[in-house]
C-alpha cells in the first residue's frame, strides 16, 4: 500500500484548484489530513468577505487527501458545509479532516476549518465511495 504522503502529493500535483487556492498540506496520515491556506482579495464576494466556495474548496481538498490516504481510490459522493463565521482577506485558514466511519465501500469524514485565531469558520462533512482500485496500482500506471 502506498504511503499517505506520496498519495497526497500525487493528487496535489494534478490538482490545479488546490494549487490556485494556495493549499499547503501540513500533515497526512491514514484517515487524516491537515492543510492551510491564506485568503486573497480575489477570493472575496460582493461583501468583501471570502466567498463560501473558498472555505468549501479548502475543506473539500482536505477531505480528498484524507479519504484517499488509506490507499484505495476514493471519490466524493456527498458533501455539506456550514459556514459559522465570516472569513476576511488575509485570514489564514487551517482545515483538519478525520475519518468518522467507514466500511469497505463507503467512508464518512468530518472537516473543521478554523482561522488564525482558532475560531471555527466552517464545518464540513463528506462521504466517499471507495473504488476497487488502489493507489499502488494507480501510481504504477504513470
Amino acid at each position: 500500500m502506498s504511503h499517505p504522503n506520496k498519495i497526497a502529493q500525487s493528487m496535489y500535483t494534478n490538482d490545479m484548484y488546490s494549487q490556485w487556492l494556495g493549499v499547503k498540506i501540513l500533515d497526512v496520515k491514514k484517515g487524516y489530513c491537515k492543510t492551510e491556506m491564506t485568503v486573497r482579495e480575489e477570493m472575496t464576494n460582493g461583501f468583501k468577505i471570502a466567498h463560501g466556495g473558498i472555505s468549501y474548496g479548502l475543506a473539500d481538498s482536505t477531505f480528498a487527501f484524507a479519504s484517499n490516504s488509506e490507499g484505495q481510490l476514493a471519490v466524493s459522493i456527498e458533501t455539506s458545509i456550514s459556514h459559522t463565521k465570516a472569513i476576511q482577506i488575509n485570514d489564514k485558514l487551517i482545515a483538519v479532516a478525520h475519518l468518522l466511519n467507514s466500511s469497505p465501500k463507503l467512508a464518512i469524514y468530518e472537516v473543521t476549518v478554523t482561522n488564525q485565531n482558532q475560531e471555527v469558520v466552517a464545518l464540513f462533512k463528506g462521504t466517499v465511495y471507495r473504488k476497487s482500485q488502489n493507489w499502488e496500482s494507480f501510481l504504477n500506471e504513470d
